[in-house]
């Protein structure tokens, strides 16, 4: 249920900011992750991984977790999809390269925060 409303929630902001709003492809994609960061925090950190640690060490390790994995994820899937879809306007490029980048994020982010951002330090 956590993944569902972030994907909803994130890909709706993405999708809107880029297309109705024309904010481009990086800070569209960013405005995803930034707002649903904060619920994802939230949700995981209890319901998914169950971690009870207090403090900012987690969120500190979750923040840099979430912008690792967007970094990557999206700075591989715009040069692949410029190149695959060169024949296609930007738009349709960078649309495609977010879908993309989602599905890059969202295997990066689950290993990162599983084996990273929450993991109970011994």
């Amino acid at each position: 249920m956590v993944g569902v409303v972030n994907t909803i929630v994130g890909t709706s902001i993405m999708f809107i900011f880029y297309n109705v709003f024309h904010l481009g492809y990086w800070l569209s994609s960013a405005s995803n992750y930034f707002f649903g960061s904060i619920v994802s925090y939230l949700l995981n950190k209890y319901f998914t991984f169950r971690f009870h640690e207090k403090g900012w060490y987690s969120l500190l390790r979750f923040t840099l977790n979430i912008l690792t994995c967007y970094l990557i994820a999206y700075g591989i899937a715009k040069p692949i999809m410029k190149w695959l879809l060169s024949g296609f306007s930007i738009t349709i490029q960078e649309n495609v390269s977010m879908m993309l980048g989602m599905c890059l994020f969202v295997v990066f982010n689950y290993l990162g925060q599983r084996f990273f951002a929450f993991k109970k330090r011994v």
